[in-house]
């Protein structure tokens, strides 16, 4: 990012409607990496509490009055929870003078012509997002409905490097998908984690030694997976000797049908996100049954 608000960011308004988690990471990458000051960002929270804590610590505008953060803005980000976007989406529809010139939801299942048709808007950025773009670390998925401009587009995509990494994908079915493997991903991998450490635990360790193990190990293998390039078989089989700790591990995670679990769950993971982009309540997975009829590997 540039140390200076970049030229086409100047004197631009951007509106974020939602300040949680995902919102507040959003303001303080725009901040951190001077994309904006904080006189161009106003922000809306339901929760008058909240707008005082936006106001205090980044000093820009916020307050509990959604349309008077997207009241003629550049950008209008969307970052509320489902379950609230359509009253959002109506208070919005008929509150606005002027309509922002985008919208940018990281709502999770909230389709493209739900947005457009719930505004009254016809440029609408979809994307998703995952938990580490709390951090600058994350990496987001995004579409575009065909009609967004380019300078949209670039807008759009500059917000979004403020979170991490970013993938442009042309259909937005893509978004399901997203929402499985990476959006969810995060929650996978803490659930390994977890499941190492007290491993460790059990075996002996200290649970905080446990952690710092583990953390560790996994910050450096990704770390390491990233500077090779190489194929995560082709690393696994450079730390896995013939008849090795590692291969005997190993053995009972492929035994105990560690990647068909994987690819269930995430698959799961992936029709869920069809379901409620659709619409539906969907209150378990009509594939599974009763954990006590699984066979688990007998």
């Amino acid at each position: 990012m540039n140390e200076t608000t970049p030229a086409s960011f100047a004197n631009m308004k951007v509106g974020i409607i939602g300040s949680g988690v995902m919102g507040e990471a959003m303001i303080g990458g725009l901040l951190s990496h001077h994309v904006l000051t904080a006189d161009q960002i106003v922000a809306s929270d339901a929760l008058p509490s909240r707008a005082a804590e936006l106001r205090d610590q980044y000093k820009i505008q916020a307050s509990t009055d959604n349309c008077a953060a997207a009241e003629g803005a550049d950008v209008l980000v969307l970052s509320i929870k489902p379950q609230t976007l359509d009253k959002v989406l109506h208070e919005l529809h008929h509150g606005l003078t002027m309509q922002p010139k985008v919208v940018l939801s990281i709502i999770a299942g909230a389709s493209i012509q739900q947005i457009s048709e719930g505004m009254g808007n016809p440029n609408i950025v979809r994307s998703m997002p995952n938990t580490p773009a709390r951090i600058g670390q994350g990496i987001t998925v995004w579409t575009a409905a065909p009609n967004v401009p380019d300078v949209q587009r670039e807008h759009a995509r500059t917000l979004l490097r403020t979170f991490g990494q970013e993938v442009f994908v042309d259909d937005e079915h893509y978004l399901d998908m997203a929402t499985a493997l990476s959006g969810s991903g995060p929650a996978y991998v803490f659930l390994f984690m977890e499941a190492m450490i007290d491993a460790g635990v059990h075996m002996g360790f200290p649970r905080r030694i446990a952690e710092q193990l583990v953390i560790q190990t996994v910050r450096g293998s990704v770390e390491y997976a990233a500077a090779t390039s190489e194929h995560p078989a082709t690393l696994r089989n450079q730390v896995t000797s013939p008849g090795g700790t590692s291969a005997e591990a190993l053995y009972h995670l492929e035994k105990g049908g560690l990647r068909t679990v994987v690819s269930r769950a995430i698959w799961a993971a992936y029709q869920r996100s069809v379901s409620l982009g659709a619409g539906q309540k969907v209150s378990h997975s009509p594939k599974v049954r009763n954990p006590d009829d699984l066979d688990h590997g007998r």
